[in-house]
């Protein structure tokens, strides 16, 4: 049987304007900032908060994630190369963010947020902050999947998806080279990300979560990190030096934050 298998060849720009490129990972995450930019307004005015938090948390959490997400990319994936070119540190435009690096530089933010701002338990503003951070990592993923990036194994799957792999020379007009089939492993996390989003947006609106201290953001931890944990086994590795291990490191960095996340639920639900 011959399996006509999915050629995923789009251009991740949109269009551009002179100098300026819109790419859909931008939009998304522009999409993905405004959409959580929303939820939470609709969160604090249902809790008659004070609404002028809620631009100072917006402040601190999109900053943290770029800066973190970079961070997370050139320490724990590409330090052989940025230790020697540090000036590309800043080239974000390049590609390289890491989604681990994001959510410690978001968990470093809302500690001095907390503490300057609402004054309030940092884990009050994460039970709130992480429902629409759940909806935003679909948003990534679909944007990994626009650039055809972070994709999977080969596999013989009827759904499986040939990315190009000279992505940069396709675009310059040359004939596309294309992968072998492979695990469209960005649709698969977005799937489970949209699943999280959902599971916590019902808890928080119809339900009584919100007043378990530290119930969200340990059901967000586990949706998420116990997602990508599982995902990495079929996912093709971000870099060379991760081959032979037994985790890689997208793995390993996810132990630490499913533990916390069973340690938030369990602390939630004991009292």
């Amino acid at each position: 049987m011959i399996l006509n298998y999915i050629h995923w060849n789009v251009d991740p720009e949109i269009f551009h304007l002179g100098f300026l490129s819109v790419r859909y990972y931008g939009l998304f995450f522009a999409i993905a900032f405004m959409l959580g930019y929303y939820m939470m307004e609709k969160m604090f005015r249902s809790e008659k908060l004070n609404e002028a938090w809620l631009e100072k948390l917006f402040m601190y959490v999109v900053i943290a994630t770029i800066v973190g997400a970079r961070l997370g990319h050139v320490i724990f994936y590409g330090w052989d190369y940025y230790s020697e070119h540090p000036g590309d540190i800043i080239k974000v435009w390049e590609g390289g963010l890491a989604s681990h690096g994001g959510a410690i530089g978001i968990l470093v933010a809302l500690y001095f947020y907390s503490k300057k701002v609402t004054k309030k338990s940092m884990i009050w503003t994460l039970d709130r902050l992480v429902i629409p951070v759940a909806l935003a990592a679909m948003f990534i993923r679909l944007g990994n999947l626009m650039n055809s990036e972070i994709y999977g194994h080969a596999t013989d799957v009827p759904w499986a998806f040939q990315f190009i792999e000279n992505m940069h020379a396709w675009v310059d007009g040359a004939e596309p080279i294309y992968s072998k089939p492979s695990h469209p492993t960005q649709i698969y996390e977005a799937l489970c990300y949209l699943f999280t989003f959902v599971v916590l947006f019902f808890a928080y609106w119809k339900t009584k979560a919100k007043e378990k201290q530290g119930l969200l953001f340990g059901i967000f931890l586990i949706g998420i990190f116990m997602s990508r944990f599982f995902i990495e086994f079929v996912k093709n590795n971000q870099e060379k030096w991760e081959e032979g291990m037994t985790l890689n490191m997208g793995q390993w960095l996810s132990i630490p934050f499913v533990i916390a996340g069973i340690y938030f639920i369990y602390k939630a639900v004991k009292k």
